[in-house]
């Protein structure tokens, strides 16, 4: 699998959704309507959200001071510790449920905002967003869907077994990227979609 550094980090752009709403604010992606600052203050609601969802995936990957649960995973892999294969999957699957909860509620939230007078194009950059993170819930389905089935089912000693284990793994693996791609995608032509309206608001 690829590494899940830079994918697994897709998540947390969404977190500069506040940052570029208020940058969007003063150049005129907003229109005056009165409901822009109500849907800005769910939107921060959603950011605190998503800076949850951060320190999770620290805790996954790790940093200089303390090894990510990911690293720790690779390793008992390859030394065919079954005990520890299991104790960490299970672990990793805590994280991404607590995560996935997070980013659920995080949606909850842009979907209010969407709701309300708000300029069309300050909705449509919200429902990119919404997709793109919903996109990265469902990869990261797959990738506890991955982990639970190390923690399940890995048998060091059972070719068999082992064999079906990784290409379940591997098969989920593969959706978790072709999910993320998605992701990417989206959210890419909601950062495009904020710089065109600035740039426009600029040569008015």
């Amino acid at each position: 699998m690829r590494s899940t550094v830079s994918q697994f980090g897709l998540i947390f752009r969404v977190s500069f959704i506040a940052l570029a709403l208020t940058i969007a604010s003063s150049c005129g992606l907003f229109g005056p309507k009165d409901e822009t600052a109500a849907a800005a203050k769910l939107i921060q609601e959603a950011n605190q959200d998503l800076t949850k969802i951060k320190e999770l995936y620290n805790e996954n990957e790790g940093d200089l001071e303390k090894e990510g649960k990911r690293s720790l995973l690779k390793k008992a892999l390859e030394a065919y510790d079954a005990e520890q294969v299991k104790k960490i999957s299970d672990d990793v699957n805590y994280i991404i449920v607590d995560g996935m909860n997070y980013a659920r509620s995080a949606i909850e939230k842009i979907q209010q905002a969407q709701d309300m007078e708000i300029n069309s194009d300050y909705k449509e950059y919200l429902r990119l967003k919404e997709t793109a993170l919903q996109k990265q819930v469902d990869a990261f389905e797959q990738y506890r869907q991955a982990a639970r089935a190390l923690r399940d089912n890995y048998d060091p000693k059972n070719e068999a077994l082992r064999a079906r284990v990784k290409n379940e793994f591997d098969e989920r693996s593969d959706k978790y990227r072709e999910l993320m791609e998605q992701a990417r995608d989206h959210s890419s032509q909601a950062n495009e979609l904020a710089k065109d309206a600035i740039r426009r608001n600029a040569r008015q």
